[in-house]
């Protein structure tokens, strides 16, 4: 056992690392970054999931925030330089593990070349889990060292969510979305985002709205896992799916819920999670004040704050998925 450690962590230290992100597809990115996790989970014995989930959510809070750098590599958690070197470090640029660690910085070596240096995936990996270590690998105190690290507990959530959803998956790809009606049924929908809403105030309409009929299946999405499930005045019987992008999925005026739907629930696309209904604009159990409808809207996390964004180009993308897909199965099957 500690021979095959010996090799993994060599293996961590010295094999190349030179590699341009630029020129891979996501599946040969996914590839690598899964070696990166599940060598450190080796080494360290922290899960793979966890290490994962981190970088997942600072990929996307970086896709969606000016003030952060784009990443170059295949890592993207992001430690500003005070954070690396010390906040009371005169040397910004300070990249010697020795005299970092001298100024409580937390920038360490994990490729083995005597440099501490933020743009290397492997320094970037092995430092964010030497922090981890500080408190265990279980669920419990990992919680605490992501509490301790972020300072926000909707990003430690998040964070423990995609563990989760990619525990359940044993992968990285899963960037597959669905339409969330069958193709097969009767359908319609119009970009309505932005649109004035009266009932309960004035207020503009976050959301697009698939007119069906009543008990039309309505499908998670994406990979996510469901955060919320429940009665809202304005949007009746709800559910709202978190996926691996830090995007909030909002699915409202169901008719009711797929059985043995629940808070926490990891779901995959396609999956039934209710039907549609006209439930809303009241007290608990009011329906049939408008027509059937889905109401489906998004809503995006930057880390800081949270905003609602146009589904419908994301609804006319899938719609499209779906409608390939179906062909190709078709295809082969004839």
């Amino acid at each position: 056992m500690h021979k095959a450690l010996l090799i993994s962590l060599l293996l961590f230290l010295f094999f190349p690392n030179i590699v341009n992100a630029a020129e891979l597809s996501d599946r040969e990115k996914n590839k690598k970054r899964m070696e990166l996790f599940t060598s450190m989970e080796t080494i360290t014995h922290i899960p793979w999931y966890y290490l994962a989930a981190i970088d997942q959510y600072e990929k996307s809070i970086r896709a969606v925030r000016d003030d952060l750098p784009m990443t170059n590599g295949l890592i993207s958690i992001y430690m500003p330089n005070d954070k690396w070197v010390g906040p009371l470090n005169p040397d910004k640029n300070d990249r010697a593990p020795l005299s970092i660690a001298l100024f409580n910085g937390m920038g360490k070596d994990g490729n083995g070349d005597h440099k501490a240096d933020q743009t290397n995936d492997k320094d970037l990996l092995y430092t964010i889990s030497s922090f981890l270590l500080q408190y265990g690998v279980d669920d419990d105190n990992m919680k605490i060292a992501l509490w301790n690290y972020y300072k926000r507990d909707k990003t430690v959530l998040m964070i423990l969510e995609k563990a989760k959803i990619y525990k359940k998956f044993h992968t990285l790809n899963l960037d597959e979305h669905s339409f969330p009606l069958p193709l097969q049924y009767n359908y319609s929908y119009r970009s309505t985002w932005g649109d004035s809403r009266g009932w309960g105030g004035r207020r503009i309409h976050e959301g697009t709205d698939i007119f069906a009929d009543y008990g039309v299946p309505v499908r998670a999405t994406s990979y996510g896992i469901v955060e919320m499930k429940g009665w809202n005045k304005y949007g009746g019987w709800r559910i709202g799916i978190r996926d691996l992008n830090n995007t909030y999925h909002y699915f409202a005026h169901l008719s009711g819920y797929a059985k043995n739907i629940k808070v926490g629930q990891v779901v995959k696309p396609g999956m039934v999670i209710g039907g549609v209904g006209s439930t809303g604009y009241g007290p608990k159990g009011t329906s049939g004040k408008f027509p059937p409808h889905l109401h489906y809207g998004l809503y995006k996390d930057n880390g800081r704050t949270e905003w609602s964004f146009d589904p419908y180009p994301s609804l006319k993308r899938w719609e499209i998925f779906d409608k390939q897909r179906k062909l190709k199965s078709k295809q082969s099957r004839s």
